[in-house]
């Protein structure tokens, strides 16, 4: 995007009652916020973070099982999902929202699994492929290294 259109677009954010406004064209987003409203709808940003133990058992959802972190131990067989790259893992968009997915819910190709926030950006993580999620072994707000598995999907 032209950087003579985000100076735009901070221009007419100004000159308004507006506090949010989002423009997308193609693959590309601007999203633009101000004031205290901008400020109730953001995410927390995590505490400092020491680093992860070597083996992290994760809270599941209600009435599923424990999966470790660790590979070394059992992980349910099926297609893993692994971090594209190192940031915090988020469930769903917001704190309040509901999350994007979980245990034995299914999901096809090109569905959002959750979201990777690394250095102010938020990404979205899809599935490369369809299945039943089995089990989901990040835990929300929490760090998440390059390569770790996210999720299995059998």
């Amino acid at each position: 995007m032209d950087i003579r259109k985000i100076k735009k677009l901070i221009e007419l954010l100004e000159e308004s009652d507006l506090t949010e406004i989002e423009i997308v064209e193609g693959e590309e987003s601007v999203r633009l916020t101000r004031g205290a409203a901008a400020a109730m709808h953001m995410m927390a940003p995590p505490a400092a973070v020491a680093p992860p133990p070597a083996t992290v058992a994760v809270a599941a959802p209600v009435g599923a099982a424990e999966v470790p972190v660790d590979e070394t131990e059992s992980v349910p067989d099926g297609q893993i999902v692994r971090a594209p790259m190192v940031g915090t893992f988020y469930a769903s968009s917001s704190p309040e929202a509901e999350p994007f997915v979980g245990m034995g819910q299914k999901v096809a190709t090109g569905d959002t699994l959750c979201i990777i926030e690394a250095m102010k950006m938020f990404n979205q993580i899809e599935s490369d492929f369809g299945g039943t999620v089995v089990a989901v072994l990040a835990e929300n707000g929490q760090p998440v290294e390059f390569d770790q598995p996210l999720f299995v999907i059998r």
